[in-house]
């Protein structure tokens, strides 16, 4: 079976044998997908989602399909930090929660308050607050269940779920710090996180960008059949294929700007998209290149998120 058996519709997707994928399209900003594998009476909730609506939503169906309700997640794992795959970690009261250790540091430094804060001051920020205004209105950063994980660890680590062995994968910092995959090797199935955006544009906030290659690497070498991405329809390898070939494309194309002493906002601007350019949110870009040049001149520091979502808001217009 491919990515062509499964259509892109809200909500829960039968993957079999106790295997499920929780679909939000359009996938863009904050529309991120879930997962859930069961065997018996245990399981595993792979990410929760934006805020605790979106999230009673996808429990109160995931109920409704497998007879466990929240109070039954015995495991809750989150592929990285980004809020829309967090922001309903407290609603499993009863789940242990597993994330990478760097992952679980980055939960720390951004809460949902910042972002409610955010959205209550675009209206006072121009073109950068409508541009914010207009990706993040729609979710409800005042009502989410936040909980930090109970359990974290570096490089692999593999849990029971029943008779099931799930691996967990470390393969960030890439995305995000702590990057992880979810990988079911006796279902044939891997849940990526956002290490892939499939029909939209990968946002690249840590680096380096060769370890998100090699996280492609790393999927394209697995056994699989349903690839269930952070955000976007279920997936094949060509699938991955293409997130990869658009990462080695800016990392080249940016490199050559950077060499040519071009600044990151101007790079941006120049480097032409070509197909990658109809993907959903193509702004992004301008994290990309920022990201990249951080990189290649050895700056740790933190990006600076205002300046970057204005130049997003530039783009976009």
């Amino acid at each position: 079976m491919n990515a062509a058996a499964w259509t892109f519709e809200h909500g829960l997707h039968d993957l079999g044998n106790g295997a499920w994928a929780w679909l939000q399209p359009d996938g863009g900003w904050g529309w991120s997908n879930a997962g859930l594998i069961v065997d018996g009476d245990q399981s595993l909730l792979v990410d929760t989602l934006f805020d605790a609506r979106l999230t009673r939503d996808m429990l109160a169906a995931m109920h409704d399909a497998t007879g466990l309700g929240a109070e039954d997640i015995g495991t809750l794992v989150n592929t990285h930090a980004n809020g829309d795959h967090t922001h309903g970690n407290g609603l499993c009261t009863h789940a242990e929660i597993i994330a990478s250790k760097a992952s679980a540091r980055e939960m720390e430094t951004v809460s949902a308050e910042t972002l409610k804060g955010l959205v209550e001051a675009a209206p006072d920020m121009g073109e950068t607050g409508a541009y914010f205004t207009s990706i993040f209105d729609m979710f409800d950063f005042g009502d989410v269940a936040e909980r930090m994980p109970t359990r974290t660890f570096t490089g692999e680590m593999a849990v029971q779920v029943g008779d099931k062995r799930v691996e967990l994968i470390e393969v960030g910092p890439a995305h995000t710090a702590g990057d992880v995959l979810v990988h079911v090797p006796g279902d044939r199935i891997v849940y990526t996180g956002d290490i892939l955006f499939i029909d939209g544009t990968p946002i690249m906030w840590a680096g380096p960008v060769s370890n998100w290659i090699a996280a492609c690497d790393r999927i394209l070498a697995m056994d699989v059949e349903a690839i269930v991405p952070g955000h976007g329809p279920i997936t094949d390898k060509a699938g991955v294929r293409k997130v990869q070939d658009y990462l080695r494309y800016i990392d080249g194309e940016a490199r050559k700007r950077f060499n040519a002493g071009l600044s990151a906002r101007d790079a941006a601007h120049d480097i032409a998209l070509g197909d990658y350019g109809s993907w959903l949110d193509a702004e992004r870009i301008a994290v990309n290149v920022d990201t990249l040049y951080r990189e290649y001149s050895g700056d740790t520091s933190a990006p600076d998120i205002r300046m970057l979502f204005g130049l997003m808001a530039e783009l976009k217009r």
